[in-house]
C-alpha cells in the first residue's frame, strides 16, 4: 500500500502558509467559525480547482469517498455541500485575493528572465476580457441581452510565464476601456491593448503615468505626420512615423505626438497599424510586441 505523502499535500507544501494564516487575521476570517475554517475552505477549493469538479456536490462525493486521507490532505473539517456553499458566501474574499497577489508575485519572480518573444528588459503587459455565457434562468442579475445573461472576466496578464496580475468580473455590458481606469499603470512597462481599448483621455493618462502602450490603430484614425524614420522594408515594415491626432476631439484628448507603424504580415497577408507612445524602441520590435498579445488569448481557451 502506497505510505508516502499524498500528491496534493505536496503540491500545497509549495505554498506560503504562513502569508495564508496573516491574511485570515487581517480579516477575521475565522471568526465565530466552528465548523470550516478558512483553511479547510481553501484546500476543498483548490482541490477542486486541480480535478476539475463542477459543482458542490461533486466536491463533496468526491472528498467523501475518501474519508481517512482527508487528514493527510490538511482538510480538518467534514465536509458538507451545505457547509462549503455557506463559506463561499458569507467569508471575506478579500483573504484569497490577498493571497493570490502574494502568490502571483512568487510566480512573477521565478520567471522573471524568461523569454516571451520578444528581447525587452521591461515588464509587458497584455490587457484583454473574454464574455463567459450563462443562462439567464439560473442568472438573472446578470442580464446581459434580452434573453441571454453574461459576465465579462477582464485580465491583465504578465507575458513572461503568462501570470495574470489583474483580474476583474463585470457584469456582461461594461465595455472594455472602462478598465483602464481601474489600472495602477508600472512606469516603463508597456501595455499590449486591443483596438477595443481605444481612448486618447485614458491612453494619455497613461502614458502621464510613465508607462508605454502599443495599439492598434481604427480605420478611421485621423492624424497629421511630423515626419518619418526610414525603415528596412524587407522585414515587412511598411513606415514609422511620428504623428498627431488631428481629429477636433481626439488631438484635445492627447496633445502630445505618437508613433505610427504600418506592417505586413506575410504569413497571414495582413497589414496592421499600431501606435505607441515610446519613440525608443525599434519599429520592429514594436510589431514583435503586439504580435505576443496571443498569449492573453490562449490563457483565456
Amino acid at each position: 500500500m502506497y505510505a508516502d505523502q499524498l500528491v496534493f499535500s505536496q503540491v500545497m507544501d509549495h505554498l506560503p502558509f504562513h502569508t495564508f494564516r496573516r491574511c485570515v487575521r487581517r480579516y477575521r476570517g475565522n471568526y465565530k467559525v466552528h465548523k470550516l475554517r478558512c483553511l479547510d475552505q481553501f484546500f476543498c477549493m483548490a482541490f477542486a480547482q486541480l480535478t476539475f469538479r463542477e459543482s458542490l456536490r461533486d466536491i463533496e462525493v468526491c472528498l467523501r469517498a475518501e474519508k481517512n486521507k482527508l487528514y493527510h490532505m490538511g482538510i480538518r473539517s467534514k465536509i458538507s455541500r451545505n457547509t462549503l456553499s455557506n463559506a463561499n458566501m458569507v467569508r471575506d474574499w478579500r483573504i484569497y485575493a490577498d493571497f493570490a497577489q502574494s502568490l502571483i508575485n512568487i510566480a512573477r519572480r521565478m520567471y522573471i528572465s524568461e523569454d516571451f518573444g520578444a528581447e525587452l528588459a521591461q515588464t509587458v503587459y497584455a490587457l484583454d476580457s473574454t464574455t463567459i455565457d450563462l443562462s439567464l434562468s439560473v442568472f438573472p442579475w446578470a442580464s446581459f441581452r434580452q434573453t441571454k445573461a453574461a459576465i465579462k472576466m477582464h485580465t491583465l496578464l504578465d507575458l513572461r510565464g503568462s501570470i495574470p496580475t489583474f483580474i476583474h468580473i463585470s457584469d456582461g455590458k461594461l465595455h472594455d476601456v472602462n478598465i483602464l481606469d481601474m489600472l495602477l499603470p508600472e512606469p516603463g512597462s508597456f501595455y499590449i491593448l486591443d483596438r477595443g481599448y481605444l481612448d486618447f483621455a485614458r491612453l494619455y493618462a497613461l502614458s502621464q503615468e510613465f508607462a508605454y502602450f502599443v495599439i492598434r490603430a481604427k480605420s478611421n484614425f485621423r492624424f497629421r505626420r511630423l515626419y518619418s524614420r526610414a525603415v528596412d522594408k524587407t522585414n515587412g515594415l511598411k513606415c514609422d512615423q511620428a504623428v498627431v491626432l488631428s481629429g477636433f476631439y481626439t488631438s484635445k484628448a492627447y496633445p502630445e505626438k505618437l508613433r505610427r507603424i504600418k506592417y505586413y504580415d506575410s504569413k497571414t497577408d495582413k497589414t496592421f497599424v499600431s501606435m505607441t507612445n515610446n519613440f525608443s524602441l525599434l519599429a520592429l520590435t514594436i510589431t514583435q510586441l503586439y504580435r505576443c498579445r496571443w498569449q492573453v488569448e490562449l490563457f483565456f481557451k
